[in-house]
């Protein structure tokens, strides 16, 4: 195993997009292999562990997620020391193109999955579609997508209006409708929000029997942030890595959304939209005991009053 000190400790921030993936391929030929890919896409390896975990990533996506700029991959390198293939794109491409085709097709037919004893597939959104379209890389694998596309060929997906400016993109060939791939996966958790009917409705179309819907209602629409914020995404990769990620290790773990103030107010929000009143008031109760925010102690006293004008009964309090 390489000395992975150098790779956790540079800070890729601040730099031009050029200069940026100049000093990826530096770092990954150093530890293993870059692979320029087109215009779009290229690749990084890092050797380190039996244990590979294969992350499809934009550009944008790192520098606003990282603050050193780093794929999210490299801090599971020097944590749980693990190897990390690291597909990059240039914007939201889904990963859509013939040259990435090509290099899976080239690490297949060289047996480099093979190597590993186990392997993690991650992604969230274009990048988890992504994740699920390339698992059949790798029979046996474990993928994690976030928010996945199923699909945007718009014969299946028309109700999809977010990305109609890829209409035009195949969705129909080589690596396509992402559900279908993974059928090889040992197991695949698709992780979404079910009150964001789009992303249901795409995670619905994942339905297999080697497949876990985790939801997380309330988190919105961007779980992946709300994951790092709260520390969970790597310990979920571990488990996922190790074979322990089992629907109630997740949902322990998510328990953590309490103390999120994103999650909290959509929570409220929801509660509002719903117009259950007595609720509501149980949430703004607890979360002021507990957090003292001051949005949730004002809207409980506006339902103390509404409560004191009759319009609904209060919550008895807790001993």
């Amino acid at each position: 195993m390489q000395d992975d000190t150098e790779i956790h400790e540079q800070d890729l921030s601040g730099l031009s997009p050029a200069d940026w993936q100049a000093r990826l391929a530096e770092t990954a030929e150093n530890h293993g292999m870059y692979q320029p890919l087109g215009d779009r896409h290229f690749a990084t390896f890092i050797d380190q562990g039996n244990t590979l975990l294969v992350t499809f990533e934009s550009r944008q996506g790192i520098q606003s997620l990282s603050e050193t700029a780093q794929p999210l991959g490299f801090d599971l390198v020097q944590n749980l020391g693990w190897s990390h293939l690291c597909l990059i794109s240039d914007g939201d491409t889904w990963f859509r193109d013939h040259r990435i085709y090509g290099f899976f097709d080239q690490l297949i037919d060289d047996g480099f999955f093979e190597e590993f004893d186990n392997v993690v597939f991650y992604g969230a959104g274009p990048c988890g579609y992504a994740a699920a379209a390339f698992s059949v890389a790798a029979p046996g694998a474990t993928v994690v997508a976030i928010q996945p596309q199923a699909t945007l060929d718009p014969r299946m997906t028309e109700w999809d209006d977010r990305f109609t400016e890829m209409r035009r993109v195949s969705f129909t060939d080589r690596y396509g409708f992402a559900p279908d791939m993974i059928d090889a996966a040992d197991h695949a958790y698709v992780l979404y929000d079910p009150y964001q009917t789009l992303d249901a409705m795409h995670a619905a179309l994942f339905a297999r029997s080697n497949v876990t819907r985790l939801r997380l209602p309330c988190m919105g629409e961007a779980i992946q942030t709300r994951l790092i914020e709260m520390e969970l995404l790597y310990r979920i990769m571990s488990l996922a890595g190790s074979g322990r990620l089992t629907p109630m290790a997740f949902h322990k773990l998510a328990r953590a959304r309490r103390d999120n103030n994103v999650y909290l107010r959509n929570l409220l929000n929801r509660l509002d939209y719903l117009e259950r009143p007595y609720l509501t008031m149980l949430l703004c109760r607890n979360v002021h005991d507990r957090r003292r925010l001051p949005r949730f102690g004002r809207r409980m006293q506006v339902l103390q009053e509404r409560a004191a004008k009759g319009e609904f009964r209060v919550p008895p309090m807790r001993d």
